[in-house]
Parts: structure tokens; C-alpha cells; sequence
């Protein structure tokens, strides 16, 4: 079972917006990670823009790159002064992503060239075996001056 005990700060849940949900490790669940996090940043009033770029990358990757049968992944986003976090972790804590450029005319391997172009700041996370956390922040605009409030 994948299952995890987080302790619950009520202070802490409203000072910091945050969406975290977790998917199956397939392509069903990368598209599911996009589509709920577009709607969540809506309803947060932030730009879905790169995000959902983002999210559809490290979300895809997990799903290829993370899978481990049985075993699913986690979106987790959240907001702190004007920077959006998106973090994706999964249960591969032995396969860390490395950006390449694919050779030729090959079908995959630019995902990371994307998320490096349109992130601020990314990276990866080792945790407690066997998880690791892929994550990529990006400034929300003027989200600095304004409040987001958390659903």
C-alpha cells in the first residue's frame, strides 16, 4: 500500500496555498496531474501558463520514467510570495533525471530541455528511499501583491 502520515498544521494550510493530490503512474494520471492543476491555479487566479507546461513534463515522467508497477505518483503545488512550486515525486528514487539532447530525429528525451527553459529554478529532491521529488519553480506575476487564497 502507498500510503503516507503527514502531520496536519491548520495555521500553516492557510498561510501557504497548496493542492496536492495522488495519481496512478500512467499516462491517464500525467494528463489527470495537467487538467487538475490547470483548474487549481484558475482558482487560485494565478497565469496557467507555463504551469501546465511544466506539470505535463514532470507529470509524463514520472509516469514513463517513475513508474514502478502498483505504485502511484503525487502532484503537489504551492504558492509562496510570488512563486508558484510544483513538485512531482514518484516512487523511482534510483532513476534521477538528467537533461540530454536527444540525438537526431529521436521521439523523446527533450522533456527536461523544456522544463529548464521554462522554469526559474528546478531540481531534483533524493528522499527516503525509494521516493524522490522532482520540482520547478516559476514566478506567479503580480501574484506577490495580491492573495491567494486557498480551496
Amino acid at each position: 500500500m502507498n500510503q503516507e502520515i503527514a502531520e496536519f498544521d491548520p495555521e500553516l494550510a492557510h498561510a501557504v496555498p497548496h493542492f496536492s493530490v495522488l495519481l496512478s503512474s500512467t499516462a491517464r494520471g500525467a494528463r489527470l496531474a495537467r487538467l487538475l492543476a490547470d483548474t487549481q491555479l484558475r482558482r487560485w487566479g494565478l497565469p496557467t501558463e507555463p504551469a501546465n507546461q511544466l506539470v505535463a513534463e514532470l507529470a509524463a515522467n514520472a509516469a514513463t520514467h517513475g513508474r514502478v508497477p502498483g505504485r502511484n505518483f503525487r502532484l503537489t503545488l504551492y504558492v509562496v510570495g510570488g512563486t508558484l512550486r510544483i513538485e512531482v515525486t514518484d516512487t523511482r528514487g534510483e532513476r534521477l533525471p538528467e537533461v540530454r539532447c536527444p540525438e537526431g530525429m529521436a521521439e523523446s528525451g527533450r522533456g527536461l530541455l523544456l522544463v529548464e527553459a521554462l522554469a526559474d529554478r528546478w531540481g531534483v529532491r533524493e528522499e527516503r528511499c525509494p521516493r524522490k521529488t522532482v520540482w520547478a519553480e516559476i514566478g506567479t506575476g503580480n501574484a506577490a501583491s495580491r492573495t491567494v487564497t486557498s480551496r
